[in-house]
């Protein structure tokens, strides 16, 4: 199995962990991940890191379509492969939310179905170059004719060659979405994936992948789990509360969470319910307190080395291709390329 480096995006400051990326580098990792929310961008950070690796794959875990253009998202992703020497960059791209949608980036939430599908396709276009980018879609379309277009818009060819086959993930988790992510992307970065629940979500990426005429050998599915080594397996899933009470409670809407759905289809409904109540109402200590342990556990690898080690076998037999390690101190990240019996890079 690849294994794969989350740094997430900022906080307060943008501090990025070079010497940490070096060393999954040199342990072997397949590639190193990047996101954004409505601080910290998701490419810049990769363009600063392929100066400072050789190998690594560099990916955008995810970029929100709404931020960009699919003409100038390409634009981007193609300026950090060629930056990086070619055959690095991963494109992973999402929705996001409503909230962030229209809130932050002043852009229609539309039907994010068809939105994500004329989205990758104008990706392709521009990426392949066969002729000049046109495109009619339900959700977006090239050249613009809408309201407030003047008729002048051309259908134009990137002066940059570029990667005709660079890859395009999606960030999915509902049935439409993951069975459209199977049909016309290279991969698939799943929300709230755990051993548990993947039985679920095959069917769905079996029958986007048959629609397109695709083999399960040909798409990479990379999930991601917390780690944490200690002695302390209650503690370790104490401090994991919080950010999953944020995300579960209040980072969406009430009527529009997609991380609260993602809890209630894992088996989790009333904690769900109960979660987003309490955050809500501005109890979030009360909501972080009412995060299930066997929850926070399922998504995570936590405790003594032997437990993790015991517990990642239910990754690798799960179907996965790759897991993204959340975490990463130097004892953790070498656990977890002896657990999956990585090579290490001169």
């Amino acid at each position: 199995m690849k294994l794969g480096l989350s740094l997430g995006y900022s906080g307060r400051h943008l501090r990025l962990p070079v010497e940490q990326v070096q060393l999954a580098e040199q342990l072997g990792y397949d590639s190193v991940w990047t996101a954004e929310a409505y601080g910290s961008d998701a490419i810049t950070p990769l363009a600063f890191l392929a100066a400072h690796t050789k190998r690594i794959r560099l990916g955008t875990g995810i970029i929100q379509l709404a931020a960009r253009t699919p003409a100038n998202a390409a634009m981007a992703m193609a300026t950090l492969d060629a930056l990086a020497g070619g055959n690095r960059v991963i494109c992973g791209v999402g929705v996001s939310g409503p909230q962030i949608v229209e809130g932050w980036y002043g852009q229609p939430w539309g039907k994010p179905y068809y939105r994500l599908r004329d989205y990758v396709t104008i990706m392709r276009k521009v990426f392949k170059r066969e002729a000049p980018v046109a495109h009619e879609g339900r959700e977006i379309s090239l050249p613009y004719t809408g309201e407030g277009s003047v008729g002048l818009g051309k259908p134009l060819r990137s002066i940059l060659h570029m990667n005709p086959d660079l890859p395009i993930w999606m960030g999915t988790g509902m049935e439409g979405t993951v069975k459209l992510t199977a049909r016309i992307a290279d991969g698939w970065l799943p929300l709230g994936l755990v051993p548990e629940n993947m039985p679920m979500y095959q069917p769905w990426v079996r029958e986007g992948l048959d629609q397109a005429g695709k083999r399960l050998e040909d798409f990479e599915i990379q999930a991601s789990a917390h780690v944490r080594l200690t002695e302390d397996v209650k503690a370790a899933l104490d401090e994991l509360k919080p950010n999953i009470a944020l995300y579960v409670g209040g980072m969406g809407h009430q009527t529009k969470n997609f991380h609260k759905e993602m809890m209630i289809r894992r088996g989790f409904g009333e904690a769900a319910e109960r979660i987003q109540e309490l955050y809500l109402n501005h109890y979030k200590d009360e909501a972080i307190a009412a995060v299930p342990d066997e929850f926070v556990d399922q998504g995570a690898l936590v405790g003594p080395k032997d437990r993790i080690k015991n517990r990642f076998r239910a990754w690798h037999d799960s179907g996965i291709t790759g897991l993204t390690v959340r975490g990463g101190s130097e004892a953790e990240l070498r656990l977890m390329a002896e657990c999956a019996e990585l090579r290490p890079v001169a």
